[in-house]
């Protein structure tokens, strides 16, 4: 998600401790972490040294306090923040990254999503991509669909709602064009059928793929708009919550919970848990990976 490049004003020896920083770049962690919930640890500080130079920079602010500045006291300020905020959160990402997930998803929660509202007047399937990056994830939840919409999800209404801070990582989304990095887990299979040829070499998303995802900017700790992301039947966050601290985390995972419908899955990257943060979603394991469960209404009761 982040990326460190080297620092405009502080080399990069003296951001990580060789040289006491100037006090107001942790002024702007703490505001940093106040919007977004992402933190900076202190060995970790220069990221934000990084991600402030390059800004000062394009803004022609010389010195920490004057970039304080812009951020605080300017009438530009909510516009600036937002800036930084594209500056920190870089994601690295790929397509078809978690199989075992995907296996998951296609042979056993779609089965049983499908048995469960198969009765309903309306059937409807919404997976949330939360943290979605470039768009990989979204993309290969969406490709997965498709390969199911001819059989057991014929005739359903597919949404992918796919959310991000970045804004320049939503632009890269919204367009969906990927060189052979991003592409370096997708198969000759998947390749042919569901992108085109782009320039330079690249891939490109076809229409019919994209048409199925919803791509949104949206702050996971903005109380307000979680609110409105009500009804969906899987949650993906995968590799976001881990620049997330404990209280941040379970404010984030609590939404999550009321957010999915009853029965719904959350899965979480392959390093991340929910271990101390929250005992309300049961654990499942599947081959290979892990997932958790909102109890049904029936589940519950018994």
């Amino acid at each position: 998600m982040m990326a460190a490049t080297r620092p405009m004003l502080v080399p990069a020896t003296a951001a990580r401790g060789a040289v006491a920083l100037d006090p107001v770049y942790r002024h702007m962690r703490d505001l940093v972490y106040k919007i977004s919930g992402i933190f900076q640890l202190e060995e970790k500080l220069y990221l934000m040294v990084d991600a402030c130079g390059r800004r000062m920079k394009q803004t022609g602010a010389v010195t920490p306090h004057q970039y304080w500045d812009l951020l605080t006291a300017h009438g530009s300020r909510e516009a600036e923040l937002r800036q930084l905020l594209n500056e920190i959160t870089i994601g690295e990402t790929c397509l078809f990254r978690s199989q075992s997930q995907l296996d998951a998803l296609r042979k056993v929660i779609l089965p049983e999503i499908v048995k469960d509202k198969s009765k309903q007047a309306i059937r409807r399937l919404r997976i949330w991509s939360a943290g979605c990056s470039t768009g990989e994830e979204p993309h290969t939840l969406a490709m997965n669909l498709m390969e199911e919409s001819n059989g057991l999800l014929k005739d359903w209404t597919l949404e992918i709602l796919a959310t991000d801070l970045n804004d320049r990582s939503l632009e890269a989304a919204k367009a969906g064009v990927y060189g052979e990095y991003a592409l370096r887990n997708t198969s000759e299979y998947y390749r042919q059928k569901y992108f085109m040829r782009a320039e330079e070499n690249k891939l490109q998303v076809r229409p019919e793929v994209k048409n199925l995802i919803n791509f949104t900017r949206l702050n996971l700790q903005d109380d307000s708009k979680m609110l409105f992301m009500k009804g969906v039947d899987m949650i993906f966050c995968c590799n976001v919550l881990i620049y997330f601290d404990e209280t941040s985390k379970s404010k984030v995972i609590n939404h999550f919970f009321s957010n999915l419908n009853f029965g719904g899955y959350f899965f979480l990257g392959a390093a991340e848990s929910l271990m101390r943060l929250n005992n309300k979603f049961h654990l499942v394991h599947f081959p290979g990976t892990i997932g958790y469960w909102k109890p049904s209404l029936k589940s519950e009761k018994l």
